[in-house]
C-alpha cells in the first residue's frame, strides 16, 4: 500500500464522518458555519498527524497495559498546543469553538487511529493515515457546515469578513438548530449510500453499506457484553 493510497482512503472509502461515522459530537455541534467547520477540521488534522507519527515512533517502547493513557497524554499535549495557538492568533474562532477544541483529546477518531493503525505501522505510513483521515474529517465538516449555513442563514462565511450572502433569502431556522445537524447528516449519508449503490450497479458488483463504528466494534476494546473489559480484544 502506497503513501498516496493511504491518504485517499481517508478521503472517501473510510471517511471518518460519512463512512465510519466517528466524531459525531463536534460534527453536529460546530458545523453551523463553514468557518467553524474548517477551524475544527484543521485543528483535528494537526492533532491526528502529530499523534499518529509520535505514537508510531514510540510504539515499541510503550508497555501494552498503559498504551491508552500514553496515547491520551500525547494527544493532550498536541491539543494544548493547538488550543494556545488558536487563542493567540484566532481568538474569535477559539471562542466560537469553545470546549470542543479541548475535547479533541477524547475524539474517537484520534484514539481509534492511534490504536488501529499508528501503533502497528511505521511513521511514514502513519503520517499518511493521519493526513488522509484528517483531510477527510475536514472535508466532511466543511460540506455539512456549508449546507447548514447556506440553508439556515443564506450565507457562507469562509473566514472572518470573507463571506457570501444570498439576497432576499428566507432562512430555515431548523437547519441551524441541533435537530438540523442530525437531519443534514442523515440526508448526506443517504445521498452517499445512493451514489455507492448506483456505482456498484454500473460496475456489476454487490454493495454493502459502510458499517458504523460503535462500542461493540470499538478498536480500543473497552466494551465487553460478557464480562469485564478486555483491553486489546
Amino acid at each position: 500500500m502506497t503513501f498516496f493510497s493511504e491518504v485517499l482512503r481517508g478521503l472517501w472509502k473510510e471517511n471518518p464522518t460519512f463512512r465510519i461515522v466517528l466524531g459525531m459530537c463536534p460534527t453536529l455541534a460546530v458545523t453551523t458555519s463553514l468557518q467553524n467547520g474548517l477551524g475544527m477540521g484543521v485543528a483535528t488534522l494537526f492533532v491526528l498527524i502529530g499523534s499518529n507519527v509520535l505514537i508510531s515512533l514510540v510504539r515499541n517502547v510503550i508497555p501494552d497495559k498503559v498504551r491508552i493513557p500514553c496515547y491520551i497524554v500525547i494527544a493532550a499535549t498536541l491539543v494544548t498546543m493547538v488550543d494556545l495557538l488558536m487563542k493567540a492568533y484566532t481568538p474569535a474562532l477559539s471562542k466560537s469553538l469553545g470546549i470542543f477544541i479541548p475535547l479533541i483529546v477524547v475524539n474517537c477518531i484520534i484514539l481509534g487511529r492511534a490504536e488501529a493503525y499508528a501503533s502497528k505501522n511505521p511513521p511514514l505510513m502513519s503520517l499518511a493515515d493521519g493526513l488522509g483521515m484528517g483531510l477527510g474529517f475536514t472535508l466532511s465538516l466543511s460540506v455539512i457546515s456549508t449546507v447548514r449555513e447556506l440553508l439556515g442563514n443564506g450565507s457562507i462565511t469562509v473566514w472572518g469578513s470573507l463571506a457570501w450572502n444570498l439576497k432576499d433569502y428566507t432562512s430555515i431556522l431548523l437547519v441551524t438548530l441541533p435537530p438540523g445537524g442530525f437531519i443534514t447528516l442523515g440526508c448526506l449519508l443517504a445521498a452517499m449510500n445512493k451514489y455507492e449503490i448506483r456505482l456498484a450497479e454500473r460496475q456489476g458488483r454487490s454493495y454493502s453499506p459502510a458499517r458504523p463504528a460503535n462500542c461493540r466494534q470499538c478498536v480500543i476494546g473497552c466494551w465487553n457484553p460478557d464480562g469485564p473489559a478486555k483491553p486489546g480484544a
